[in-house]
């Protein structure tokens, strides 16, 4: 597929992006390349947080059904002769209906609202459409935290780009360097055994046509010139607290504090990553004030 084709398959980001400050710089983590800062987004010295969580929960839709298929499904209600708001409210409650549980709601809570984060992130990041994703489990929450969260696509200069990405969510306090450790323990982890549990990845609704046979080329082992990155979003609970003087300062503050927490993690943690995946490791780390209280939030406005 041309880069144009796969443009046009790439979920709306936009909105939600638009709430969501990023930078780029080394953190002080291992591999030793630019990797990814993010945090809500901050207009003067507001918070835009509300308004994150409304567009994060607006990319449901999307993460649930490809364009495709929700237009399908728009016909379908359509023709039972509902108005297209009815329709579109309907199509709407079905992709919440569809966003899975489990009999944990504080680890599907979380895992979620990680899910969702890795979603958006590695479209806007990576330029990488949804290819496969974890099957949902429901009768066991351990077994679901097993495997990435999602496969994500991308061609790029002859090359097929496969991002295995994973989704940490730690609402406790003074986790980062637990965080990291476990992040990194995990992606391995996949990384080592997901061609073992293939069978565990499904291409269903989420994604186009266009992208089945390049999904089943991948699960059959068939897809030549094929490269595999890592990433993983680390979202944690901040405690740090400081002076709100300007939007500039406190985007400062926001990166110091990443890099600070990067630079205190023992050098041990980051022997366990091989040299050869260096070029292809990546974090995205995203500090959040009160988290618990976001997921309450996300919690509220999904229904749940």
């Amino acid at each position: 597929m041309t880069a144009e084709e796969l443009n046009k398959l790439r979920s709306c980001t936009k909105m939600f992006m638009n709430h969501v400050y990023w930078f780029q710089q080394s953190f002080g983590l291992l591999p030793n390349r630019e990797h990814l800062g993010t945090s809500i987004n901050f207009l003067d010295l507001q918070e835009f947080r509300d308004e994150f969580c409304e567009e994060l929960i607006n990319t449901i839709p999307e993460w649930v059904y490809s364009n495709t298929k929700a237009e399908c499904i728009l016909n379908d209600l359509l023709s039972e002769g509902r108005s297209t708001l009815n329709a579109q409210s309907a199509l709407r409650q079905n992709t919440f209906k569809k966003f899975r549980n489990s009999d944990s709601r504080d680890i599907t809570l979380q895992g979620q609202f990680g899910e969702l984060l890795l979603f958006n992130f590695l479209q806007h990041f990576f330029d990488a459409i949804p290819l496969l994703r974890k099957m949902p489990i429901t009768t066991s929450t351990a077994m679901e935290r097993f495997g990435a969260d999602a496969i994500h696509y991308n061609y790029k200069d002859g090359k097929n780009l496969f991002f295995l990405g994973e989704a940490k969510t730690y609402t406790a306090n003074y986790r980062f360097n637990q965080a990291i450790k476990d992040a990194i323990e995990s992606i391995l982890n996949t990384y080592k055994n997901h061609r073992k549990e293939m069978g565990l990845y499904i291409y269903d609704s989420f994604i186009s046509d266009e992208l089945i046979e390049i999904a089943r080329s991948y699960k059959n082992g068939t897809l030549k010139e094929a490269e595999i990155h890592l990433v993983s979003i680390i979202t944690y609970s901040e405690t740090k607290t400081f002076e709100k003087k300007s939007e500039k300062q406190i985007k400062e503050e926001i990166e110091k504090i990443v890099a600070d927490r990067g630079a205190k993690v023992e050098r041990a943690v980051f022997e366990m990553i091989d040299i050869g995946l260096h070029p292809r490791f990546n974090y995205i780390i995203f500090p959040v004030w009160d988290l618990d209280q976001l997921i309450i939030q996300f919690q509220n406005l999904i229904g749940k």
